[in-house]
């Protein structure tokens, strides 16, 4: 087994049927225009607009504007604050059960929150719950400090982290997303991080698709309005200095979308700008089928939801020069390159993302291919569909950069970069 092969050491869910009012088509690209201009206007209590729509199984960009802007996240920061608490009950460090100290300084965390008082306790199953639903600053805080000692400590943990996760744009300085100059993150890097989380955590993630939580004989529901319409997932934000922000996660037909919005001048139209979003990206979708293999795990189990509203489908002309060249797959090929050999699934995917991200001139499909060997499984990161010069020229830009790369031959030997 070549060094490509080899594992490499590391760590390691539907339907949505959206509501368009429509009188034509005049009538829903006027809708659009409109919804798109209240989004994208600015004032100075806004962050620039944003967003992203991206294949959640292969990351592949299915739209996206200002994608890589820096903006405040606000409580999408929650996210990676609940990424830590999943991975330290994965590794046992906590448990379901654990009764997290509440400090005077998370007590005193401006609203919104869950009203915790300084000495008291707070389970992390309530935890995760005020988090996802209630987004709690004061339980942020909580879980942050039972975690890193101090929230700044955490902050530093949550930064280093994102990188892993290839969020190279991301800072964070707080655990609850309130106001810090220093706090900022992209649409593309909470489309990654959104990912990240469906696919290391699949056990956990349903909790996001919950509309309560009920803490003390009090139910509070989600800020998350899309849930209602069969969504599921995954966190909501807003500081006057991020404006309205959004990251939502669609099933439909077997494909799952993942959407990012920044900077919504209010709920609403935020919503319904997310929704048009989605839609147009699904009908892109069914259009240029993706080659890459399926996450080999099954999806989790969503709670259950009322009736969903009838899909209607919606006929969208977009205009190819305004979709991103990565969001265009190339026919099949014959050649392609190998970044790593993986113990599991979510890692070997992370490394062809990342792969790709060096290679953005390079028209290729990502690939993850099971493979047995002595026993146990090993998952291949490889980026296939290219010729023979670019696979050569692609391995060598990696290769110079440090990292592992090997060519694959169209008979699916690997060959030395």
């Amino acid at each position: 087994m070549r060094k490509l092969d080899r594992e490499v050491a590391g760590r390691q869910v539907g339907g949505l049927s959206w509501r368009l009012v429509s009188h034509g088509a005049k009538y829903f690209l006027a809708a659009v225009v409109v919804v798109l201009l209240s989004v994208a206007g600015t004032g100075p209590a806004l962050a620039k607009y944003a967003s992203i729509v991206v294949d959640a199984d292969t990351g592949r960009v299915l739209y996206s504007a200002n994608a890589d802007t820096r903006n405040y996240p606000a409580s999408l920061t929650k996210m990676m604050t609940l990424y830590l608490l999943f991975e330290a009950l994965e590794k046992g460090d906590l448990k379901m059960d654990t009764k997290l100290k509440v400090s005077r300084r998370a007590a005193g965390q401006a609203p919104t929150r869950l009203g915790l008082k300084a000495g008291s306790t707070i389970a992390v199953r309530d935890v995760i719950g005020a988090l996802v639903v209630k987004s709690a600053n004061d339980v942020a805080t909580v879980a942050a400090e039972a975690m890193g000692g101090t929230e700044v400590k955490f902050a530093q943990k949550m930064t280093k982290k994102a990188r892993e996760l290839g969020m190279k744009r991301t800072t964070f300085r707080n655990a609850s997303g309130l106001p810090n100059r220093g706090q900022l993150s992209t649409a593309r890097d909470m489309a990654k991080l959104a990912r990240a989380l469906m696919d290391d955590f699949p056990d956990q993630y349903a909790v996001f698709s919950k509309p309560t939580f009920v803490y003390k004989g009090r139910t509070y529901r989600s800020y998350n309005n899309l849930l209602k319409d069969g969504a599921d997932g995954i966190k909501t934000g807003y500081t006057r200095a991020s404006g309205f922000n959004l990251v939502t996660s669609v099933e439909r037909d077997g494909k799952r979308l993942i959407g990012v919005v920044f900077g919504g001048k209010t709920a609403k139209s935020r919503d319904r700008h997310m929704v048009s979003l989605i839609n147009r990206a699904f009908v892109l979708a069914q259009k240029t089928p993706s080659t890459a293999t399926a996450r080999p795990v099954p999806k989790p189990t969503m709670p259950a939801r009322g009736p969903q509203l009838a899909q209607k489908q919606v006929s969208v002309v977009i205009d190819p020069r305004k979709i991103p060249a990565s969001a265009v797959l190339p026919e099949p090929g014959a050649w392609g390159i190998q970044v790593g050999a993986f113990a599991k699934f979510a890692q070997a995917r992370r490394a062809a993302d990342l792969a790709a991200d060096k290679l953005p001139a390079l028209n290729a499909s990502i690939e993850i291919q099971p493979v047995n060997t002595r026993g146990r499984t090993l998952y291949r990161a490889r980026l296939m569909g290219v010729t023979r010069t670019d696979a050569q020229s692609s391995c060598g830009t990696l290769q110079q950069r440090g990292g592992d790369c090997a060519l694959v031959t169209p008979e699916g030997a690997i060959r030395s970069g």
